[in-house]
């Protein structure tokens, strides 16, 4: 396959280390490539599944986005930072903690459900055009307004109340834009003692899956043997949470061109007001359509014609 030409999900396994945006540089000197978004910025320290789009799968970002992430993640009871992880400063630890593992599977319990979530300063929200990490750097605090998440899942791993720091580690499925390490902060004032996010590594996100994802040196090989496009993700499986429809084959034309259809071809019927993921007979992907109940008609949100 020529370079240039990739089209569809790149699954990447994020190292340590590296920004998102790092991982998006790389990729494009790999594959020679500058159309590469990525799906959800992760922190330099956490690990796991980043998924990037590539070509014109870049259109479906926002899609990808709004699908639940799983994490693992491991926090510290008795150290609190500014950062609330073990890359800020400390700025307060209390000894002695003895919790039962039944205490902390009970505070666990509480987070299930939506919850408000106060966002750290060291994060890349911006207020009032600037990015709150950047305002703590210069020793600022602002008030931040809550925001609600759901978490719909949050399951203990393991405890460990022994060594230094007794050590909670969970798994967590959760709504975009909820905040890991906010999330051990608040676990921890459940329990009555300071805590920080130790590890974190992200096991799911826009529906993939960790043994989906290759490492960047696996990514490089690939792409050298000219085998890379076998291992991408077709832009429509990647939306597969959208429920797929068919139209005829003397439609598609119509379709790629934009234009609205009539409700009454779609195979099965629509519910209205919800996007879809739109074929053709032979099964060809179409693009993204959505079924407007005020004119009856199926409208183009995006559509994919043969490049």
């Amino acid at each position: 396959m020529k370079h240039n030409s990739y089209e569809g999900i790149l699954a990447v396994h994020k190292p340590a280390g590296f920004t998102s945006h790092d991982v998006v540089a790389k990729t494009r000197g790999i594959l020679k490539m500058k159309r590469i978004g990525h799906t959800g910025t992760l922190d330099p320290a956490v690990t796991g599944v980043l998924p990037l789009c590539l070509g014109r799968a870049t259109r479906m970002v926002e899609y990808l986005q709004e699908l639940p992430k799983e994490y693992e993640a491991t926090l510290y009871l008795g150290i609190a930072t500014d950062t609330e992880d073990m890359s800020g400063s400390i700025i307060e630890r209390k000894e002695g903690i003895s919790l039962t593992e039944e205490e902390v599977r009970a505070a666990l319990g509480q987070f299930v459900g939506t919850i408000s979530q106060v966002p750290p300063m060291y994060s890349a929200l911006k207020q009032d055009g600037k990015r709150l990490y950047e305002l703590a750097r210069e020793g600022k605090t602002v008030e931040r307004k809550a925001r609600e998440v759901t978490i719909e899942e949050l399951e203990l791993i393991s405890y460990e109340p022994g060594g230094e720091y007794p050590t909670i580690s969970f798994r967590v499925l959760c709504s975009k834009g909820t905040y890991i390490r906010t999330l051990c902060v608040d676990i921890g004032r459940t329990l009555g003692v300071p805590a920080a996010m130790a590890e974190l590594k992200r096991t799911v996100s826009a529906g993939i899956t960790e043994d989906q994802c290759l490492t960047l040196e696996e990514i490089t090989a690939l792409a050298a043997d000219g085998i890379l496009e076998e291992r991408l993700i077709p832009v429509d499986r990647a939306v597969s949470h959208l429920p797929a429809h068919r139209i005829p084959e003397e439609k598609v034309k119509q379709a790629l061109q934009g234009q609205r259809l009539s409700s009454r071809l779609l195979d099965p019927p629509v519910r209205w007001g919800e996007n879809i993921r739109l074929y053709g007979a032979e099964g060809r992907f179409l693009g993204i359509f959505r079924g407007e109940p005020s004119t009856g008609a199926i409208t183009p949100v995006k559509v994919f014609p043969p490049e």
